[in-house]
């Protein structure tokens, strides 16, 4: 079939454009005085079409050829740059590099992909794979958090901007998942200062515990290692306040007989300071 006037047009004049820009690139080495001819051949551009090339990539993906599919598809990235099937590339090379494991490349493609094309329908897509791909990174509690950070982060942007797409339940999944394990290490820190009776500090990690990650499966034994160290302190209203809420919200819990029996020793029981940070951080909740 021919090609209409318009398209050949467009297709000549973007030929054009990679030809000047091969001849720039080449020139420069050149006149650098480092060129070698293998330096100017990896400058070679494929002059095959880029509907072409995509279906090429696509077939090779399909075969189950993932390094192969990767590779044609960076090559149409190169070599058509500013075209429809550039932007189809980029998602690709975002997804296939998460397939082979490869996430720093993954996050790359993926956040080239979002800032380009932001308005784009796989924009969430790519977000995703931004998140999961650090997700996929995650240490072990005991290891500096950052990444965690990072896929709790990118987690919370496909929720926030695309919450009716496809991705939005496991995100949701994702950011519990990643807020327990940030709750678990603001845990094992405070429990650090906490044996070694530095109580301000434990006082503070604890704090975050139960001001950012009240819902997850850490916030019993935040409040009550807070009972215990204000206790420790002679902070006795904060130490009250501390088990009144753990009272309130997991009466049947562990924590919060341990609680109860440690004010109890000290002549004291739960009970709310109204002024006291964890009265405003549990907003309207009611506190024994």
């Amino acid at each position: 079939m021919l090609r209409s006037d318009a398209a050949g047009n467009a297709l000549g004049a973007d030929r054009l454009k990679r030809v000047i820009r091969y001849a720039s690139l080449a020139l420069a080495l050149v006149v650098a005085g480092c060129a070698t001819k293998d330096d100017v051949d990896d400058l070679a551009l494929d002059d095959t079409p880029a509907e072409v090339m995509f279906n090429e990539a696509l077939a090779l993906r399909a075969s189950g050829d993932i390094s192969g599919a990767a590779k044609k598809f960076y090559e149409l990235d190169r070599v058509y740059p500013y075209s429809e099937f550039a932007r189809k590339s980029l998602i690709n090379i975002a997804y296939l590099n998460f397939k082979m494991g490869k996430y720093p490349e993954a996050v790359a493609a993926a956040e080239r992909f979002t800032t380009l094309y932001p308005g784009n329908k796989d924009s969430a897509y790519a977000l995703f794979i931004i998140g999961e791909s650090y997700f996929r990174q995650i240490p072990d509690v005991g290891r500096d958090q950052a990444v965690t950070a990072k896929a709790l982060d990118a987690m919370r942007e496909v929720v926030q901007r695309y919450p009716d797409s496809e991705y939005t339940k496991q995100a949701r999944q994702r950011i519990r998942a990643t807020e327990d394990q940030l709750a678990g290490k603001e845990m094992e820190v405070g429990r650090y200062y906490l044996a070694r009776r530095n109580y301000l500090a434990s006082i503070n990690r604890f704090k975050v515990v139960v001001t950012n990650y009240q819902t997850t499966r850490h916030v019993e034994e935040a409040l009550y290692r807070l009972t215990e160290s204000y206790y420790a302190l002679g902070v006795t209203n904060e130490a009250q306040t501390a088990a009144a809420v753990l009272g309130h919200n997991f009466p049947q819990s562990q924590w919060y007989q341990d609680a109860y029996s440690l004010l109890k020793k000290g002549g004291l029981e739960p009970r709310e300071n109204k002024g006291s940070w964890l009265s405003r951080a549990f907003g309207n909740m009611k506190i024994l």
